[in-house]
């Protein structure tokens, strides 16, 4: 049985622990495809730089890294090991203190339409993250939403203030991606965990490093080809 993730493929197997623990928690593949989906949103439109990056920023902070330390505050599992509540509740409200600020500046700026996407987004982070109403909303569907549907959403609406039929139409390819990794990410867990076919398990893995970094690399394709 796998006893924690420091040998899962997205973790270094380089550097001090702290590194490899940091780079692992944070789940760095799956943090750019969010990334990745926001920026979609921004290419939906005439996008600005300024407000490509903020948007990014905003997704590394609030998902990145606030979700994933309340994951593992959250989880009934601890495949890190023991750490310190404390830091990682300091990380994490510092973390979405300034995704919020970037949030708030550009909704009294000139898009609202980011106050009802950032409370949605809000209440997904506490009730998926840390398992809230018994764990009733740590499912596939509110993964697909939050993580997928809505940082497209925001992506258009930090640009607009409008979600255009693009962009609707990205939220579709985002969330079916969203879905595939989900599924994908919970057989090969099952899979490690029990150690029960080696062989599935590298299909899995495959299956994961395939949809995640190929979002990554042609998210960063497209930005360099159009903004060239």
């Amino acid at each position: 049985m796998q006893k924690d993730r420091f040998s899962e493929w997205f973790v270094p197997q380089f550097g001090p622990r702290n590194f490899r623990l940091c780079c692992g928690i944070l789940f760095l593949p799956y943090t750019g495809m969010v990334v990745s989906f926001a920026a979609w949103g921004s290419f939906a439109t005439n996008f600005s730089a300024e407000r490509l990056v903020a948007i990014c920023v905003l997704y590394f902070l609030a998902l990145g890294i606030t979700a994933h330390c309340l994951d593992a505050l959250g989880s009934k599992n601890k495949p890190w090991g023991v750490l310190s509540k404390k830091k990682i509740l300091m990380v994490s409200l510092s973390s979405l203190s300034v995704a919020f600020a970037i949030g708030l500046y550009y909704a009294f700026l000139d898009s609202p339409l980011l106050f009802p996407i950032g409370i949605a987004e809000m209440f997904f982070l506490f009730a998926y993250n840390l398992e809230l109403f018994k764990g009733k909303l740590h499912n596939d569907v509110i993964f697909v939403i939050s993580w997928g549907m809505l940082p497209v959403f925001a992506g258009s609406a930090i640009e607009t203030n409008t979600i255009s039929l693009q962009a609707f139409a990205l939220s579709g390819i985002a969330a079916l991606l969203s879905f595939i990794l989900i599924k994908t990410s919970k057989k090969y867990k099952r899979q490690m965990r029990e150690l029960r076919d080696v062989q599935d398990a590298h299909r899995e893995e495959i299956i994961l490093k395939l949809v995640s970094i190929g979002v990554i690399a042609s998210t960063i394709s497209y930005f360099v080809l159009r903004y060239a």
